[in-house]
């Protein structure tokens, strides 16, 4: 049996080892960051300097960063209390603290009405597509952008941005929060004074740890190109897929997107059928967002770009990293094939007609 390939990066990327050495170093450090004894200020040194990696990487340099179980809490701290407007292909995270009336074109480009009041993600989770952010947005969620495409915090002109540590090598359960400085949260958990009194509890100073290392070495790999040859095998993956897959669309193709992603959409062919065939063959993908995975329904990110319940449903996310080589998307793209052919055999035999791609 051939070896797996994992090519579902975007739900979460493989640890890299610099994170792991890093928890690891954290785990041999005892005492508690808020004691004032030498073992103390030991764990609290680590945090700060941590603080720092991700600051850095993120260009937030004069910002605060803010620490957090991750980038779903990251939004809550952000957005609550706030009376704010997205679109529907934010994540779900952001879109349960926001009033989701901002309008979207076929392409997935949001426009944002009242920046003021606006809340746009840098990049999406399910077609990778990139927005343009306009000045003066209240937050943006960087979480799939961190890492992957050059930005910086203090020149995206929004006063609050969110990221998450697995997305780029890091462990689950830790993310953070950037805030322009001078500006203020109501912290949503409360108790204790620790991350400049906006998210009470004791740090979690192994996944800090973790996260700050993974954020150095992801800046590392970026300004390395390293990304730039994940868009050339990514792009080998879709001109496989476009030669051996008559009727396939792959999404937002002609759309500035994230290095690594593609989204295809099979007629026909529902997206969790698509996940298990290739599950079974070796490949791990996803349907969409791994946080609305479970969830039989067409996705939502896909609907508000006005695509029909049926078309959302055939949808297949391929996001792919640094550790994937051309042979494994090739491999990927030859099995992929076979089964589209063979689905659309017995689409043919069964008497029905193809779905027809609908965009509005």
């Amino acid at each position: 049996m051939s070896a797996r390939s994992y090519l579902d990066w975007n739900a979460s990327a493989p640890l890299r080892p610099e994170a792991r050495a890093a928890m690891v170093a954290a785990m041999e450090i005892a005492g508690n960051a808020s004691s004032i004894h030498a073992e103390g200020r030991a764990v609290r040194a680590l945090i700060e300097r941590a603080r720092a990696q991700v600051s850095a990487a993120l260009g937030a340099d004069g910002a605060d960063i803010v620490f957090t179980s991750g980038a779903t809490e990251a939004a809550a701290l952000a957005c609550a209390g706030r009376g704010l407007h997205c679109a529907g292909v934010e994540h779900d995270a952001v879109a349960a603290w926001c009033a989701v009336d901002l309008p979207v074109d076929a392409q997935g480009r949001v426009t944002v009405t009242d920046p003021a009041k606006g809340v746009l993600q840098l990049a999406n989770s399910e077609t990778g597509i990139v927005q343009d952010l306009p000045p003066g947005l209240v937050m943006s969620d960087a979480t799939q952008a961190f890492g992957k495409l050059p930005f910086a915090f203090n020149w995206l002109g929004t006063d609050m941005a969110l990221v998450s540590a697995h997305k780029l090598g890091g462990p689950k359960g830790v993310g953070a929060l950037a805030l322009r400085r001078g500006l203020d949260v109501t912290a949503q958990i409360k108790g204790g004074g620790q991350e400049m009194g906006r998210r009470a509890g004791t740090e979690n100073v192994i996944g800090i740890a973790g996260f700050g290392a993974a954020a150095e070495a992801a800046a590392r790999d970026l300004a390395n190109g390293v990304w730039d040859r994940v868009a050339e095998v990514r792009n080998i993956l879709e001109q496989a897929l476009e030669a051996d897959c008559p009727g396939i669309i792959l999404l937002g193709k002609d759309q500035p997107r994230l290095p690594n992603t593609s989204c295809v959409i099979a007629p026909g062919w529902k997206g969790e059928t698509q996940v298990m065939t290739m599950d079974l063959a070796g490949f791990a993908v996803s349907a969409g967002s791994a946080c609305s995975s479970g969830k039989v329904s067409a996705s939502r990110v896909l609907q508000a770009m006005g695509l029909d319940t049926s078309d959302a449903g055939c949808a297949l996310r391929v996001s792919i990293g640094p550790d994937t080589g051309r042979e494994d998307v090739l491999r990927f793209a030859a099995v992929y094939a076979r089964a589209w052919n063979r689905a659309r055999e017995r689409q043919k035999q069964a008497g029905s007609d193809l779905p027809r791609h609908k965009t509005g």
